[in-house]
């Protein structure tokens, strides 16, 4: 109950790892309205929950739905519900939908309260190996000043991944990625021995990862050494410093929510990004561009730059497939402003007024993509 009183809001639970008894009891709480607010993971998508009268939609962490999932939730709504949508890191189809006026903007530029500024530095690691013997006794100094560590690997073991953007893999050969199984007992019988170093990874059993992440959290151990599975709803203000490694393998989203683990607390936080890749490489270009600023807003634009908007008439949240053929978001991004203050006008003066204009709108209404114009 949102603030203990008797006549407050109902507050409601659904998710894939409920009992039976529990969920059956969340389904029948939203379908009749008993519970004014209902939280969930994407089990809110499955077509068992129902709602008595769905008025708004709040979807955190955007960019881990696809334009159809978001569109299902307002589907359970009688009539169009709001649509409220966060993130850190605005995927690029968003960003084109904000660029043509189809989404307003909040942003938020501030730290949340209590909250430290994070610095971020790119290692090039061939060039200068002697930076990468640096970031471990940045862990080691940090660990006996009382604090934790992150140690970020694109792969489980030799061979596998786990949430990497691979979208941006460099080259072909898998053998020189640093992954979680081969990485942690290196440093731990070497550059940091002596400290408690445990991993952690999707293949791990619920209990394990779930034990792990408690031992962390109550300081039973100093580094965790994990695959992107920390990505989000993590929040341990102990930990003071991030080491990812191969930071190339990961996208631009991705890197900005990841270094967002630490600086939680009341210390600064230190995100180190280890790269193999040469100083004119397009992927050490986007690192040095992530290590350039902590605004995720500016850094999607970016993203949309190097991946393309998608299709904000389709489905493809990123990439050069796309209804538009001539434009381009960020190039003509001038010109598409001028054309929505020119549509604001012919709206306003009546579209009847234009009749070649309300031929080609009907049209254009009949083809299936423009359903993807109300999709978010």
């Amino acid at each position: 109950m949102l603030g203990g009183d008797e006549n407050a809001t109902q507050v409601t639970l659904i998710t894939g790892s409920q009992t039976a008894a529990a969920r059956k009891e969340a389904l029948s709480l939203a379908a009749s309205g008993s519970a004014g607010i209902v939280i969930g993971t994407h089990a809110l998508l499955g077509e068992s929950v129902e709602f008595k009268d769905l008025g708004l939609v709040i979807v955190d962490e955007q960019h881990r739905f696809g334009v159809e999932q978001r569109d299902a939730l307002k589907s359970k709504a009688e009539n169009p519900p709001h649509l409220l949508v966060m993130t850190a890191t605005p995927i690029p189809r968003t960003v084109a939908m904000t660029v043509f006026g189809d989404l307003d903007i909040s942003t938020l530029r501030e730290l949340p309260l209590g909250r430290q500024p994070i610095t971020t530095h790119v290692i090039p690691a061939q060039e200068k190996p002697a930076y990468l013997e640096r970031a471990w006794q940045r862990i080691r100094e940090e660990v006996a000043a009382g604090h934790q560590a992150y140690i970020v690997a694109p792969r489980i073991s030799a061979g596998t991944s786990e949430d990497a953007d691979m979208d941006f893999i460099m080259g072909e050969s898998s053998s020189d990625i640093a992954s979680v199984e081969e990485l942690g007992p290196l440093l731990q019988s070497g550059p940091l021995s002596g400290l408690r170093v445990a991993p952690l990874h999707g293949r791990q059993s619920a209990d394990v990862k779930d034990s792990t992440m408690q031992a962390f959290a109550n300081k039973e151990i100093d580094v965790l050494v994990s695959t992107t599975v920390i990505e989000v709803g993590v929040d341990v203000p102990n930990a003071t410093v991030m080491v990812i490694m191969d930071a190339d393998r990961f996208g631009v989203s991705q890197l900005h929510q990841l270094r967002g683990r630490v600086g939680r607390g009341t210390s600064p936080g230190l995100c180190l990004l280890v790269t193999q890749t040469s100083g004119e490489a397009p992927a050490r270009e986007r690192l040095e561009a992530v290590a350039g600023t902590l605004d995720g807003f500016e850094l999607s634009r970016i993203d949309l730059e190097q991946r393309r908007e998608g299709d904000v008439l389709g489905a493809n949240q990123s990439g050069a497939r796309s209804h538009l053929r001539l434009l381009r978001v960020l190039r003509d991004e001038s010109m598409i402003e001028e054309a929505r203050t020119e549509a604001a006008i012919i709206l306003e003066s009546g579209i009847e007024n234009y009749p070649q204009l309300s031929s080609e709108l009907a049209a254009i209404a009949e083809d299936e993509a423009a359903e993807y114009i109300d999709k978010g």
